[in-house]
């Protein structure tokens, strides 16, 4: 058999990953710094969803959050404009609800176009590493949450071609993101105002946030791994 026809569904599926990551990593960032930004206006995001769930009801808005966090709208501000729609405990349900399909549907993604291309085109280093990763994968997706050192998509993806487990990124997921949904649920109507007319003290609530989510994240790191060492 010609090894090189033999690879070639491989490496079509490693140039669609590839695509598939960058094309995220491109909106990731138009959200933030593009004209795209003009459309996460918290007043219209907020309003939209509220006549969106109360057309089609709750579990749309949570698929309208899915789809939302695939097409890698941040993660920060989907929490934020729920919370303000629906409510504190609505809004963490809405959001977690979301944030759990989007990351299943993003590994997916990521699985089907890179797993078997990581295991045989990788080598055997990259693999060793992907695995020692996934024995621990549950503390490395908490700690990725804690600390957002990509877009939420392309963790995801990348989780999905690596040998971690769909249920350590779940559940990861969960413990995660809740410390930083449990501050926007005690300050939400605080940081939605201060963002629609900012001031200083928008910058001291920002840098106030920002510090018990990096407390609580360091507290949560240290307690899981006091757990996994014993």
């Amino acid at each position: 058999m010609d090894r090189s026809k033999d690879m070639r569904p491989l490496q079509r599926k490693l140039t669609l990953l590839v695509l598939a990551l960058v094309m995220v990593a491109a909106l990731a960032a138009a959200w933030s710094w593009s004209p795209l930004r003009a459309w996460l206006d918290v007043d219209l995001v907020v309003g939209a969803l509220r006549r969106f769930g109360h057309s089609f009801g709750l579990v749309a808005a949570i698929g309208g959050l899915t789809v939302a966090l695939v097409l890698a709208i941040p993660l920060v501000f989907l929490t934020l404009v729920a919370m303000a729609a629906y409510g504190p405990l609505a809004g963490y349900g809405c959001v977690l609800a979301g944030a759990l399909l989007g990351a299943a549907s993003s590994y997916g993604l990521g699985m089907v176009l890179g797993r078997e291309v990581l295991e045989r085109l990788a080598g055997a280093r990259v693999n060793r590493l992907s695995r020692r990763l996934a024995s621990r994968g549950l503390l490395a997706v908490v700690v990725v949450r804690l600390v957002p050192v990509a877009p939420f998509a392309v963790v995801n993806m990348v989780a999905g071609a690596s040998h971690i487990r769909l249920r350590d990124l779940l559940l990861g997921t969960a413990i995660g993101i809740t410390p930083a949904t449990l501050v926007m649920a005690l300050f939400v109507e605080q940081i939605t105002a201060a963002l629609r007319n900012p001031t200083p003290l928008t910058f001291a609530l920002i840098g106030l946030t920002v510090a018990l989510v990096a407390a609580a994240g360091w507290g949560l790191s240290r307690w899981l791994r006091a757990v996994e060492r014993r």
